[in-house]
């Protein structure tokens, strides 16, 4: 038996049933999408494995800063002549409001620059961003971008707007997904925002992770979350990330992707990386959109630290955004100038920290949710096991063989 997680659509079929199926509470058997249930496999933590000091929020997810909601849009279907659709849209919203009349802070860095990341110089030029964030395949990226921009004009207040910046990243997924058939369609956008909630993320095979691989197992997405004390402000810092990447797992410092003989540079032969990450960093600390570029430099340290390398063909984009409705910036006013408290530069450390922590952890859980998958061609990559995982772990904490 063969399952997806929820949220699955169907192209072709009427946009209405399409968004119903998407909108689906429940786990539907599929042919050749994965081989387990994700809901059964673990996350990091309950292994007993903890990344860093800080503690995680509630769910350990990037929902656990205020406001942000997340939803994901499962694009799984096979054809008679074997190719096969393994994708899907996510989707990630700051705050409830209408995006683009209230605006949030945000920044990209760009870790490699081989991707499609749509909307970033304007993000970067105007420190703003003013619509949700959404995460697809590299070919289906212009779509998604159309749809999205359709959406916001859409909005209530936004009749009149001529001008949208739509924000979204992309992975390769083409060797899973026959990403040349371009099968994402607005309705999946649609899907996806209007699933968005801010239950605990769902992890792994859904949405934009469906047809991911990352360090030679089967990716996905993944999320983490930490709180700093109050003591340090009591801010929360949340990741999410969409995994497409060569490298050498790495767990606390053991040498997993190398104990279980998977790894880059395996045998001394170059494998061409032609993947990605996205990384998306939110927070409710007041900080505006310079201080938000050095947090989001700090996403790569937690790629590192997971085992990337940030190879040649890999596109590892970091957008980070705030969600303190004090440094909001709203479409129109009739103010001249505006004052907005920040956080001083010398009190980020501590979220510099988080953000490297929740970001590696958020990385393992993209595998350790994501399940063996069948795609295009009848290709096949294996999701790493829990417990084979474990036993790798220990290995390389303690020097073992």
């Amino acid at each position: 038996m063969h399952f997806v997680t929820p949220c699955r659509c169907f192209p072709g079929r009427p946009s209405l049933l399409a968004m119903a199926v998407c909108l689906l509470p429940l786990l539907l058997p599929t042919a050749g999408s994965a081989e387990e249930n994700a809901s059964t496999r673990p996350l990091l933590r309950e292994l007993d494995i903890e990344i860093g000091t800080l503690e995680p929020g509630e769910t350990n997810t990037l929902v656990d800063v205020p406001g942000v909601a997340v939803g994901h849009c499962s694009v799984v279907e096979d054809f008679a002549d074997g190719s096969a659709l393994r994708t899907g849209v996510t989707a990630i919203l700051p705050h409830g409001q209408n995006i683009f009349l209230h605006k949030v802070p945000a920044a990209v860095h760009v870790a490699n620059g081989f991707g499609k990341f749509v909307g970033s110089t304007q993000v970067n030029e105007l420190g703003v961003l003013e619509t949700p964030i959404l995460l697809t395949n590299t070919l289906s990226t212009f779509a998604v971008a159309d749809a999205l921009v359709g959406w916001t004009l859409q909005q209530p207040g936004c009749e009149l707007v001529r001008s949208v910046n739509p924000v979204v990243g992309e992975c390769n997924d083409g060797y899973l997904n026959d990403i040349r058939r371009r099968g994402v369609t607005s309705e999946h956008v649609l899907a996806a925002i209007n699933n968005a909630n801010s239950d605990a993320v769902q992890q792994g095979c859904v949405g934009a992770g469906v047809g991911t691989r990352c360090m030679g197992f089967k990716g996905g997405i993944g999320s983490s979350s930490r709180k700093l004390p109050d003591s340090l402000g009591g801010y929360r810092v949340g990741v999410l990330v969409q995994t497409n990447f060569g490298g050498s797992l790495s767990v606390d410092g053991a040498p997993i992707g190398e104990r279980l003989g998977n790894y880059y540079l395996q045998d001394h032969v170059v494998k061409q990386e032609h993947g990605s990450c996205i990384v998306v960093v939110a927070t409710n600390a007041p900080l505006d959109a310079r201080q938000l570029a050095r947090l989001a430099r700090r996403g790569p340290l937690g790629l590192a630290a997971a085992g990337s390398s940030i190879s040649h063909g890999s596109g590892d984009y970091v957008l980070a955004f705030s969600t303190a409705e004090a440094l909001r910036t709203s479409y129109e006013s009739d103010q001249a100038t505006e004052t907005k408290p920040t956080l001083r530069d010398d009190r980020l450390s501590p979220l510099f920290q988080a953000t490297k922590d929740a970001t590696c952890e958020a990385v393992i859980n993209s595998l350790l949710q994501a399940t063996t998958t069948t795609g295009h061609q009848g290709r096949v990559t294996e999701a790493i096991d829990p417990a084979e995982f474990m036993r790798a772990y220990g290995a390389g904490k303690t020097g073992r063989p």
